[in-house]
């Protein structure tokens, strides 16, 4: 079957779910000028040419938070296709190990307990790694 379609854009994100010692959740809320602004997420973002996931998370909670954290287990993967946008997040577990998150490129950041997640908008993909956060608790 010929199709002229172009698929959008796939970008690979690493992806953080951040525990504080309180087993608390870190998240952030987008800027409402971009993307699905307004939304909460998890922070992270795009991994770089030759930058492994762990490599990737690291750097984006410095630059978007402005903390240290180390990268623990693999938590899910997940594909998900927006219209504009394929993506696929690799999402571990991580926990703070230096600083006080501050939103540097987001709107807001806030510790919530894994029960509360359900009362914030996330955009559509996150509902698996929220799916997989309840599974996961003992």
């Amino acid at each position: 079957m010929n199709t002229t379609t172009t698929l959008p854009p796939h970008k690979i994100i690493g992806v953080a779910v951040i525990w504080n010692d309180h087993k608390q959740i870190l998240i952030d809320r987008r800027r409402p000028e971009g993307a699905m602004g307004g939304l909460w997420e998890f922070p992270g973002g795009k991994v770089e040419v030759g930058e492994t996931i762990e490599d990737c998370i690291k750097r984006e909670i410095d630059e978007e938070l402005g903390v240290s954290v180390t990268v623990g287990e693999h938590l899910i993967t997940i594909d998900h296709t927006y219209t504009h946008l394929r993506v696929t997040l690799t999402v571990h577990h991580c926990y703070l190990v230096a600083g006080v998150p501050q939103p540097l490129e987001c709107d807001e950041v806030r510790w919530v307990n894994l029960d509360e997640l359900e009362q914030f908008a996330f955009p559509q993909a996150n509902s698996q790694i929220i799916a997989a956060l309840k599974e996961s608790r003992e």
